[in-house]
């Protein structure tokens, strides 16, 4: 028996370093993860790759139910299919277990999964509509979604101009002006017409 672990955040900026903590904590020997990819994607790589690994009697761990399936469909198929496969599930802060070697998540814990897994449904389907709610707000007050268009008459920009002319490393001038490297290479790349 093998007990793998998996690790997922939605956004790039995240990190999985206190899902990875309490993973290990619980005794997981490998520990797959997914950074920066949605709980929507359909594909995600190292799930995927653990899905392809698993065998009968290793038991799969998740911090949060929320983290494994992209929605209540999707969830209770992965469960299914560990079931059909001999595969144990431990959810550590929903506090579900199932085994199907045993009397250990039957119909129970399929319950509770479900409404579990339903009411993350319901607040991802909730916030999805307040965004769009307040994008909607947004574009009747003229304004767009998503991040201002920096041009070349940009302060930033012109600043990193000014700091290059002076002889400075791109990683430097980041430094000071408050951003990353590939940032400064972007600026310093923009036409001045």
């Amino acid at each position: 028996m093998t007990r793998l672990g998996y690790a997922r955040v939605s956004t790039a900026d995240q990190n999985t370093e206190m899902q990875i903590r309490e993973l290990e904590a619980a005794g997981c020997e490998r520990i797959y993860r997914d950074q920066g990819v949605s709980g929507t994607t359909t594909s995600r790589p190292d799930l995927d790759k653990m899905l392809e690994r698993l065998s009968r009697g290793d038991e799969v761990v998740v911090w949060k139910l929320d983290r494994l399936g992209r929605n209540t469909r999707h969830l209770l198929e992965l469960l299914d299919g560990f079931t059909e496969r001999g595969i144990k599930f431990r959810s550590l802060r929903d506090g579900i277990v199932t085994d199907p070697d045993s009397e250990l998540g039957g119909a129970m814990a399929r319950a509770m999964v479900t409404i579990i897994s339903a009411f993350a449904q319901l607040e991802r389907d909730q916030l999805s509509e307040r965004t769009r709610a307040g994008m909607a707000v947004a574009a009747s007050h003229g304004r767009k979604a998503g991040r201002r268009e920096v041009t070349a008459d940009h302060g930033n920009v012109k600043r990193a101009r000014d700091l290059k002319a002076q002889g400075l490393k791109p990683a430097d001038i980041g430094k000071i002006i408050g951003t990353s490297r590939a940032t400064v290479y972007r600026y310093l790349s923009m036409r001045t017409d």
